[in-house]
């Protein structure tokens, strides 16, 4: 029984550390840019965003958003891609 109780908790040990997280969110600044990431980014101090669940969508109301995807990581400012 112990054997057993072992091999389970090694087991489980071992799915665990091999187990990836899909992190996907998605970010939105000021000015209704929004976009897909991967991962969580630190971004500069001065940069207002907001960070959604991937499976984040805007009302209907809210018109001011729009998709500005890019790859790489950075952040859309005034409608301009910023490489950091």
């Amino acid at each position: 029984m112990k054997l057993m109780t072992t091999a389970a908790l090694l087991g489980a040990g071992m799915l665990a550390l091999t187990a990836t997280t899909a992190s996907a969110e998605i970010v939105c600044n000021d000015d209704g840019d929004c976009w897909h990431v991967k991962e969580r980014h630190k971004y500069p101090a001065d940069v207002k965003l907001r960070v959604y669940p991937d499976d984040w969508k805007w009302r209907e109301s809210e018109t001011h958003y729009r998709w500005r995807e890019h790859p790489g990581r950075g952040y859309w400012r005034s409608g301009v891609w910023i490489d950091f």
